[in-house]
């Protein structure tokens, strides 16, 4: 079953199962199309713990989930311009309590927890979000765009939340194998951040698939979302 709601041009829509726990997590999705629903049903059938997911869709991808500017990387792309702070506020402020209220009101249910995940530039918002917030305590990233300028620099330097428990990371074993040399450093990135948060404490996990970056893709996420919820 799911709630479509509209915040600001964003579309949200929430999916939970009909018979539902009062007690639940919820996990904050951010779409690259519309694929919550696909994510959701996976979610599902690789027997997830129960929970309820926000997926948002709509959004200025290349914008909102950057953190500051970036050049783009061949002459087909487009630059990002970081706008990640300004979407975050919009979660925080405006979709977060609203589907709040929603969830509370209306199926009855208590939020145990948040979480946030997201696939590509998702996850790399995934996990900027939580150098900016306390309001998550699980994140998953799966084929995060951890290639992305200066982010390992940003990571290494600043404290992440501590109400952080557990995260995800996933990548596809033909990622890094690529031509372009900003994106070849995926790989070793990824790894560098799952190193960095499991010596503070943090249960992570980096998990490899088979294939590029495309494969998969609602599986991967699928997955990245069951393991931060056991």
């Amino acid at each position: 079953m799911y709630k479509e709601i509209k915040i600001k041009n964003k579309i949200i829509d929430i999916y939970y199962n009909e018979k539902h726990k009062e007690n639940i997590p919820v996990v904050i999705l951010n779409t690259y199309g519309n694929e919550g629903k696909e994510i959701f049903e996976r979610c599902n059938k690789i027997q997830t713990k129960e929970f309820i997911l926000i997926a948002i869709s709509n959004l200025d991808w290349n914008n909102d989930m950057t953190p500051w500017f970036a050049p783009k990387l061949n002459n087909n792309d487009k630059d990002s311009l970081g706008k990640a702070d300004d979407y975050l506020k919009t979660l925080i402020e405006k979709i977060i309590p609203e589907t709040k209220k929603y969830i509370e009101d209306e199926l009855n249910v208590k939020i145990s927890y948040y979480a946030i995940a997201g696939y590509s530039l998702g996850g790399l918002f995934a996990i900027y979000s939580v150098y900016k917030t306390n309001l998550f305590s699980r994140v998953a990233s799966a084929s995060g765009s951890f290639w992305y300028p200066n982010f390992i620099e940003f990571a290494s330097k600043n404290t992440i939340s501590e109400n952080i428990d557990k995260i995800y990371f996933s990548l596809g074993n033909k990622e890094s194998k690529v031509r372009n040399e900003v994106l070849a450093t995926v790989e070793q990135n990824t790894k560098k951040l799952e190193q960095i948060y499991n010596l503070q404490g943090i249960k992570t996990i980096y998990e490899e698939n088979d294939g590029n970056h495309f494969k998969d893709a609602v599986l991967r996420m699928a997955k990245g979302i069951k393991w931060i919820l056991q």
